[in-house]
């Protein structure tokens, strides 16, 4: 596996820097107070072509692998846009992957150009209320009725829907006491998010006020066959070809958290002078900002492996979970430490530091919670008994 930075990876770096250089901290911090769709930057990302880094050349993209895109997730959450800026542009580089891999040519055609030209927003409807992580015991319903579905039913924490054009939904198509296997009869469709059918209320939350989250109410909504994705009753085996580069993006998001939040600690700690020396020049200040940068780094190299495996063709369940696990860990850890660097003014919002604590808190619980990993990956590589 190789993880070295090469010439072409560092041109990436660059170049999303020079794009976000353009978005200050103070453009993140209006967007922290006042909220609002971050237009501007997800505009800024779609004209430089980046929304299709992991996306096949023929219908536009860059034909990249996810190790490319974690490095472009990296970069935006690390200049200080955080999980505001990477999550405004997260679903749209990996959401549509089991349209790459199990999609027709024609949907393919119809659905990849317009998302990488961000002509198109997406949002991803899977999580309900009642099924939580549990996706096996989801109840929204789709009928069929001809060439068509009807959908109705509930999805919960679903990003962007205020500003989707389209969502990627996971629906049962055979009732759960019809079905030999737990994860079958659900199906995958890519359709409209219709506003007449749907009621997107918004939650209120404690970060990524620019990006938001949301409750769906479905009610009668017709989605045409060939919006279906794959085979009917099998979108549980497609929707997990897109749950591990998510746990990849996920990871480097929450490494760049992380380094944003390091590295303004440092510079603080070498400026502030107390007691007639920098504080930086203490070892009770040093050392827990040394190990967060082992930390942080531990957990880049866990993104990079899973990232490498998967692009590879090779199974990287474990280490996609651990890469999310261990990467989100050490950007709370490194939040707070940079917090108590800053000392009171870690509280003040100019510092930006507890904004970034609040975004990667956010890492921590999603898209999977740890406790979920850590079950997964006793089973999985362990051979310990299924726990849930």
């Amino acid at each position: 596996m190789d993880f070295d930075m090469t010439p072409a990876r560092r041109e990436i770096v660059d170049a999303v820097n020079a794009l976000c250089a353009r978005f200050d901290d103070r453009y993140w911090l209006t967007r922290d107070r006042e909220g609002g769709f971050p237009e501007d930057f997800y505009r800024a990302v779609a004209d430089g072509g980046w929304l299709g880094i992991a996306m096949p050349e023929e219908y536009g993209g860059a034909g990249l692998g996810i190790t490319e895109a974690a490095l472009l997730m990296q970069t935006i959450a690390e200049t200080g846009g955080g999980m505001s800026a990477a999550s405004s542009v997260h679903m749209n580089i990996f959401g549509l992957h089991p349209v790459v891999v199990f999609g027709t040519p024609e949907q393919k055609q119809r659905m990849l150009p317009p998302l990488i030209r961000g002509e198109v927003k997406a949002c991803f409807a899977v999580t309900e209320p009642d099924a939580g992580l549990n996706t096996t015991k989801l109840t929204t319903k789709a009928v069929r009725d001809g060439k068509r579905y009807i959908i109705s039913g509930r999805k919960i924490w679903i990003s962007t829907a205020q500003v989707a054009d389209n969502m990627l939904i996971l629906a049962r198509t055979t009732p759960i006491d019809q079905v030999r296997k737990a994860t079958g009869g659900l199906s995958l469709f890519y359709t409209k998010l219709d506003r007449s059918r749907i009621e997107v209320r918004e939650i209120e939350k404690m970060g990524r006020k620019a990006v938001d989250s949301n409750e769906l109410f479905i009610d009668g909504l017709e989605v045409p066959e060939e919006d279906r994705i794959g085979e009917e009753d099998n979108g549980f085996h497609y929707i997990l070809h897109g749950m591990n580069p998510e746990r990849v993006l996920v990871g480097a998001e929450a490494v760049g958290i992380g380094r944003s939040a390091l590295f303004r600690a440092a510079r603080y700690a070498r400026d502030r002078v107390v007691f007639g020396r920098p504080i930086g020049q203490n070892q009770g200040v040093q050392h827990p900002l040394a190990l967060c940068w082992a930390q942080l780094e531990a957990a880049r190299l866990m993104v990079y492996r899973a990232g490498a495996l998967y692009d590879s063709g090779q199974p990287c369940g474990p280490e996609a979970n651990a890469a999310k696990l261990l990467a989100a860990q050490a950007a709370v850890d490194t939040c707070q430490t940079a917090q108590l660097t800053h000392g009171g003014y870690g509280y003040a919002k100019e510092f930006h530091v507890e904004r970034l604590l609040r975004e990667a808190l956010l890492v921590r619980i999603a898209p999977v919670t740890p406790q979920l990993i850590l079950s997964n990956i006793a089973e999985k590589v362990l051979g310990l008994p299924k726990s849930y």
